[in-house]
């Protein structure tokens, strides 16, 4: 008989891979809707606890990463930086495909 995952327990699995989860934010990203954007951290971030809760081990990481994002508020670009870094990841920018003319 075949068991079948929700969508988001298979995306919470496969986030807890620091490669997945970055590519993962790269194409949330590219949409720019921030409430979107808040949602994947907050999806990463429970990757990651997911992954603590396993180890049996308190984590602080992961509690500033849940307090930074259950505010109930928009994080700002410095909280959701020090987000990315507490997640192991980081945020860069790169040039689009079609660059304006100035």
């Amino acid at each position: 008989m075949t068991t079948h995952k929700s969508y988001k327990s298979y995306l919470i699995e496969s986030l807890k891979d620091p490669a997945e989860a970055a590519a993962y934010l790269d194409a949330v990203l590219e949409d720019s809707n921030l409430e979107q954007i808040v949602l994947a951290l907050k999806n990463v971030a429970e990757a990651r606890r997911n992954q603590v809760d396993n180890s049996n081990e308190p984590d602080p990481v992961w509690e500033n990463c849940y307090r930074l994002l259950d505010q109930g508020k928009t994080p700002e670009l410095l909280s959701i930086l020090a987000l990315l870094n507490e997640l192991g990841l980081k945020l860069t920018v790169t040039a689009k495909e079609e660059l304006p003319v100035w």
